[in-house]
């Protein structure tokens, strides 16, 4: 089947074909940093891709382009050893895009007053960090920071736990994290650290309204917490009440409790609910 790029009769790219070596490249950071592309892989992130007209190039196996018809026009074929060279997972599904990052500055980020942002500082797991920003992005988070010595947020495993939420919200990449949570704070954001040390029970601070007012929530990572550094400029110090006997949650999930309590709290006022 001819492509919009390829004239009928013409064979697909392979893996040896240049622009399938040049795509193939982003799969390293240094690669992506320079040229302010990346890979996306599978039918879902190149829906939420292109919708994001964010799209620079598709590559499609033919059997990709039969079973998806409405997202492959203008994909250029290529064989099925093209995508395994170009996609990170076991079993490839067919489609690559080749992006460009929709990042945004911080300072661009605050100028439209999110009432939710979520930090992921110092967060260097790929599959953690990618879930967090799905979590953030279904409970309403307009903009997601990776601040410090974050893992890169293009990097192919956080994409794809991103599940497409990479293009929803305003990513932003802030290599100083403490910069990062003085300019929140100046915004008019409340600062919460979640932490299993926390001075401040999750619950109470929903039931006294604590969670009513803009918020930035900062995530540390699961080995190591949140420095002592970026607690210190927290409003609070937040904990997640643990009701039975597990020990702690995992990073993840304890951001989903925290994201989605400040979800709720921060609906009350439009929608008049008890």
């Amino acid at each position: 089947m001819p492509t919009h790029h390829q004239r009928p009769g013409v064979a697909p790219f392979t893996e040896r074909t240049p622009r399938v070596i040049a795509a193939r490249r982003l799969q390293r950071r240094r690669e992506r940093d320079e040229s302010g592309l990346f890979l996306a892989e599978g039918p879902q992130a190149v829906r939420e891709a292109i919708a994001a007209d964010a799209v620079k190039e598709l590559f499609a196996t033919d059997e990709a382009i039969q079973r998806h018809p409405d997202l492959t026009a203008n994909a250029t074929l290529v064989t099925d050893s093209a995508v395994a060279a170009l996609a990170e997972t076991v079993a490839p599904q067919g489609l690559v895009a080749v992006c460009h990052q929709p990042g945004v500055r911080l300072a661009d980020a605050l100028a439209k007053a999110p009432r939710l942002v979520a930090v992921l500082a110092e967060i260097r797991d790929p599959g953690n960090a990618g879930t967090i920003l799905r979590t953030a992005d279904a409970a309403g988070a307009r903009a997601v920071v990776f601040a410090g010595d974050a893992v890169d947020p293009y990097n192919g495993k956080c994409v794809r736990a991103s599940a497409g939420s990479v293009f929803h919200t305003d990513l932003v990449r802030e290599p100083d994290a403490g910069q990062a949570v003085d300019a929140l704070k100046d915004s008019g954001l409340t600062v919460l650290a979640a932490t299993g040390y926390g001075d401040t029970d999750l619950d109470d601070l929903a039931d006294n309204g604590g969670l009513a007012r803009p918020t930035a929530w900062l995530f540390g990572s699961e080995a190591h917490g949140l420095p002592e550094s970026l607690l210190a400029r927290a409003d609070h110090r937040v904990r997640v009440p643990l009701y039975g006997g597990a020990e702690s949650l995992n990073l993840a999930a304890a951001a989903a409790v925290c994201l989605y309590a400040s979800a709720r709290a921060l609906r009350r006022p439009a929608t008049g609910r008890p």
